[in-house]
């Protein structure tokens, strides 16, 4: 399932969240040339429009924001050099490859001819030019979960546990669905008080009503202003999460729906693999958001005045879509990433995961193709907060069979910061473990493209891998001797550290004060993705 986070506006709405304080203490290298974390990060000044925009290619010494140096680089690095251009493989919801800032950025195939019926490559896939839809027309999905209790009880130990982490859920749908219910009336009683269909948190002083339901609607619409941050839009932000609540119980939870009989394949057969069409933003456009958003990340183009900043500039999105508005079939993954493989892609973004995962034998033989075509595969952690290190929070796909040891080295695991350095600088969504997350990039608030030339903020791992992956991109572009497992183990080695402590994960009680604990147990770097190191490690490893 894409890694968006979702929206938790019932507890902006209900609850009013403990601040925490952040000591400034992180660990020194004593290397001159590397971009350290200093003892203290003296904040400059208030965190501009356009600075929010593009905050993860900011400077942690500079600008006093975690970002990924990425305009240090292309300053002090980059200027005067020629790269090569590298072909990125984004297996995601499908993108936009019209939108007005992913003009140039997009692969076509050397070997198709467009729109003449031909497989004239003799791939298996016609008319192929941009990349595949492996989900045809299909849109919403089931989680694999129910796919799995839809199935007759056969007495394994995955049945039961999809079975009960299903009657969870759906329980938690159910609520949610009280919640967001709730919300939208309240929502309607401003609006109409108002007289207005968007407010900002200043229009509710002009509420003077003594009607005990307005009253009572204004305070919660406060609190939940107070808690959601400047970018909060009430009448966008609370469609998106009743869109949620509702996919959930009516898609993804719904034991009656079949998503994907429209494909007309057999998921449960690897050999059945010419299906899908060539339409790759998928039969509705906007639907694209989410892998429009992460190509945008990578791909937009730099310094024209519009939306946001890529990462890469010297690349090409060829995108794969595969992952449906619910969770992914381990088929079609495995055939995606194979058909990136295939067609050129030397960095593969995959900001997709899941609890079960049925075949994932299919999608370790995939990743070992990839790893045998020197293919770096940049992987999301996941948005539940969880220590996947513990084997009932396993996140799929994984490059690991006991969930310790690899099986190959190139596949590099993101876990998402946000822009506040400090013990706070770990995103309270992201997933961590020492073991099965390697490091972190900017995840939070990311401004980028989606559908139809327009941008939009998205937080979430999925946000935090294709930053990582642009840097990956990057390294690939400008030393491309070196192999994807250095590319993996320079992203891992020349991040910039995190604070000696930090907050991880999300408490169920927002009342409880949170406790720091050693950022050792965050990830096996404890460290954040730095672009401007990164090319400085590369430039030192490519020499040796």
């Amino acid at each position: 399932m894409s890694h968006i986070k979702p929206l938790k506006l019932s507890a902006f709405a209900l609850l009013v969240l403990a601040g925490c304080s952040a000591t400034m203490q992180a660990q020194v290298s004593t290397s001159k040339e590397f971009i350290t974390a200093p003892l203290a990060v003296v904040k400059k000044a208030p965190v501009t429009e356009n600075e929010l925009k593009r905050w993860s290619h900011l400077d942690l010494i500079k600008d006093s924001i975690p970002g990924m140096s990425v305009d240090k680089a292309y300053a002090e690095l980059l200027q005067g050099k020629t790269g090569k251009k590298v072909i990125v493989g984004i297996v995601d919801s499908g993108v936009d490859i019209e939108h007005e800032d992913l003009k140039g950025m997009i692969w076509t195939n050397p070997k198709e001819i467009a729109g003449n019926g031909i497989d004239d490559d003799k791939n298996g896939f016609i008319d192929d030019v941009h990349g595949w839809n492996f989900l045809g027309n299909a849109v919403a999905e089931n989680l694999e979960m129910t796919r799995i209790i839809k199935k007759k009880d056969d007495g394994s130990a995955e049945y039961k546990n999809a079975l009960a982490q299903y009657t969870e859920k759906y329980e938690k749908a159910l609520k949610d669905k009280e919640q967001v219910d709730f919300l939208l009336d309240v929502h309607a009683t401003i609006k109409k008080e108002l007289n207005k269909t968007t407010y900002k948190v200043e229009d509710l002083s002009a509420i003077t009503s003594t009607d005990p339901k307005v009253t009572r609607s204004k305070m919660i619409m406060t609190q939940v202003f107070t808690n959601a941050g400047p970018t909060f839009d009430p009448e966008a932000d609370f469609e998106e999460y009743r869109e949620q609540v509702y996919d959930q119980l009516n898609y993804n939870l719904n034991k009656e729906f079949d998503g994907r009989k429209v494909v007309g394949d057999n998921p449960e057969d690897i050999k059945d693999n010419h299906y899908g069409n060539n339409i790759v933003f998928g039969p509705d456009k906007e639907k694209a958001l989410h892998g429009t958003h992460v190509a945008g990340i990578i791909a937009q183009i730099r310094g024209n005045n519009l939306g946001g900043d890529g990462v890469a500039s010297n690349v090409e999105i060829l995108t794969v879509r595969a992952v449906p508005d619910g969770d992914e079939y381990d088929k079609d993954i495995a055939l995606a990433i194979r058909y990136a493989v295939d067609n050129g892609a030397k960095v593969i973004n995959g900001s997709f995961g899941k609890s079960f995962s049925p075949h994932k034998q299919w999608v370790y033989d995939a990743i070992k193709y990839a790893k045998k075509k020197d293919v770096l595969i940049v992987h999301a952690a996941g948005n539940d907060g969880y220590n996947i290190d513990e084997t009932k929070n396993i996140n799929y796909p994984n490059d690991s069979e006991d969930n310790i040891k690899e099986f190959s080295d190139n596949v590099i695991t993101i876990g998402a910061i946000n822009k506040q350095y400090g013990e706070s600088v770990v995103a309270g969504f992201s997933n961590f473990g020492k073991i099965n997350v390697d490091v972190f990039a900017p995840g939070e608030e990311i401004y980028a493209t989606v559908p139809n030339n327009k941008y939009k903020f998205l937080q979430g791992t999925s946000m935090a891998s294709p930053n990582a992956a642009g840097v990956a991109a990057l390294i690939r572009s400008y030393y491309p001797k070196l192999k994807a497992s250095q590319v993996k183990q320079i992203l891992m080695d020349s991040g910039v550290a995190l604070p000696a402590k930090v907050f991880l994960g999300e408490s169920e009680n927002p009342n409880q004060e949170p406790v720091a604990v050693s950022s050792a147990e965050s990830s096996k770097t404890a460290k954040m993705v730095n672009a401007y190191n990164a090319l400085l490690m590369a430039e030192k490893m490519s020499k040796k």
